[in-house]
């Protein structure tokens, strides 16, 4: 069965992760998910806000006007006590140009060699925006804490998933089965908290 137009969002994302994560937790939604890989000549957004929430925002506009469709866009990233709360913002682009996740781990384990494990600490957030084409938007944020282990492990997740622990489970996020990790992950927070407003204008199972 077709999905009807006005049931059809554009996440502003081409991470595979996120893909998938979200289209999970939207499942039993009348709701067709479309990415920034349908758009391929979307331009680039630079993410260059001073929040999680303001770099979603202008990405979820910006695609909602290239694109005349209502846009989810996301923003996550670790924040590390030990570090002032980096990377932050900067967590995808933290290694420099080029950046890769293991990249990104490398250096973060590397800055933290002589922190001692009492003082591990760490953030993961998401601020998520949903954004119409009228100009309306909503904002949803999500949080999970935890630590930073002294060295990867797991190979389920992206981004800093091997190296966050989280306490409760005694592993890693990229250790843990998908379906737990979106319900106790910053991201699937988030995601659930949208899920339920879109639930407010769509058919939910």
């Amino acid at each position: 069965m077709n999905v009807p137009e006005t049931h059809r969002i554009v996440f502003a994302s081409r991470n595979k992760g996120k893909v998938r994560e979200l289209k999970a937790l939207l499942e039993g939604m009348s709701i067709e998910i479309l990415t920034l890989d349908d758009f391929p000549d979307a331009p680039d957004i630079e993410e260059d806000g001073s929040s999680f929430f303001e770099n979603s925002f202008k990405k979820a506009r910006a695609v909602s006007e290239y694109t005349g469709m209502t846009v989810i866009a996301d923003d996550s990233g670790l924040e590390v006590d030990s570090l002032g709360g980096a990377p932050g913002i900067h967590s995808a682009r933290y290694s420099g140009a080029g950046a890769t996740d293991e990249k990104n781990i490398a250096k973060l384990l590397a800055e933290m060699q002589s922190v001692p494990d009492g003082n591990r600490g760490a953030t993961f957030r998401c601020a998520l925006v949903l954004y119409r084409t009228n100009g309306e938007f909503e904002a949803f944020e999500g949080e999970l804490r935890g630590t930073i282990s002294s060295r990867p492990s797991g190979n389920d997740g992206f981004g800093y998933d091997p190296i966050f622990i989280v306490p409760e489970y005694g592993m890693t996020v990229a250790e843990l089965d998908p379906a737990m990790k979106n319900k106790i992950s910053h991201r699937g927070k988030a995601f659930a908290r949208l899920k339920e407003s879109l639930c407010r204008r769509a058919t939910c199972q």
